[in-house]
């Protein structure tokens, strides 16, 4: 199988273009010096994030379509953060020569059988050589007409904190298979208003930490309610004298479940799940500017977890 370095760049980028479809939306799509397309009637959003070998996924271990898928979907999940509909992505990558096409190959494979089934148009992007191979995706979406985006500074003292799916314990396997809750954000945000929405990539506590500072706000957290994944208690089994499955739950990253808050009211109305999803209710907003774990609702007994989360420096 040859190498990027035999095909050479421009050989590289008409493999791609060649695999990469158009939609109706797409006037000028991959090819040019940038694409065109036609702009939303509601608000537009935009994300990017990036994967780095040795960092995200180790080549020659992680198989390249799941690097490739999960390059899409991190980026899926901060548009369903926002309540939004993705719609086109760029995509740039730091290639090592001794590379071979396969990788690239797959990696692009598991990349679009992600676009198609979000119905996410690739549009462009650059490739350059680099010392470490890495990968990075921009995405943007939009609200649709008449439809609102929702942020992480809407949070009010007395919401209800929900959270989705399971909890902790990616690194098994999730991390790699996840699914986005494009779905499921739509769906709240249509019915039920979320006052605040973050999806969580570093870990619970340290994600509602991130609604509570642009809220301007604090809360309170019932460990005894917080969704803890199978994941996680086995993960908790294998290194004993590691984190507790809910220290697990409360602190992994990369579960890309959402976290949301909605009024008291609108609250009693939330189902218990949406599109198969559960829908967890794991505390309340507060005016105080603190973030207190209490065992359970009845709050006469404190938790405390040292550390918050994933931090890349």
């Amino acid at each position: 199988m040859k190498s990027i370095g035999q095909i050479g760049e421009f050989g590289l980028i008409e493999r791609i273009r060649k695999k990469i479809k158009s939609s109706r939306d797409i006037i000028l799509g991959a090819g040019d010096d940038a694409a065109v397309m036609r702009p939303p009637q509601g608000y537009e959003l935009v994300t990017t994030d990036a994967l780095v070998d040795g960092v995200d996924f180790e080549l020659g271990k992680t198989p390249a379509r799941l690097v490739g898928r999960k390059l899409l979907a991190i980026n899926l999940s901060d548009i369903a953060a926002m309540a939004g509909l993705p719609k086109y992505a760029v995509v740039s990558m730091g290639l090592v020569a001794r590379l071979s096409i396969q990788w690239v190959d797959e990696f692009l494979s598991g990349l679009l059988d992600m676009a198609k089934k979000y119905h996410v148009a690739l549009v462009g992007g650059d490739i350059s050589r680099a010392k470490e191979l890495w990968a990075s995706l921009a995405l943007a979406g939009e609200t649709g007409p008449g439809r609102q985006w929702v942020g992480r500074g809407g949070a009010k003292p007395g919401d209800a904190i929900f959270v989705t799916g399971a909890l902790g314990g990616s690194i098994s396997g999730k991390h790699l298979r996840f699914e986005p809750r494009i779905k499921e954000a739509r769906w709240l945000a249509r019915r039920f208003y979320p006052t605040s929405m973050i999806d969580i990539s570093d870990g619970f506590l340290q994600d509602i930490g991130h609604i509570l500072s642009q809220s301007g706000v604090g809360a309170e957290i019932y460990a005894g309610q917080i969704p803890v994944s199978r994941a996680a208690k086995t993960l908790s089994k294998q290194f004993k004298k590691g984190k507790s499955p809910l220290e697990h739950a409360l602190t992994d990253g990369e579960d890309f479940e959402l976290i949301f808050t909605v009024s008291e009211k609108i609250s009693r109305k939330i189902p218990k799940q949406v599109h198969g999803t559960p829908l967890w209710r794991v505390g309340k907003i507060l005016k105080e500017k603190q973030l207190i774990l209490f065992e359970s609702e009845k709050r006469d007994k404190k938790i405390n977890i040292s550390k918050k989360g994933f931090q890349h420096f």
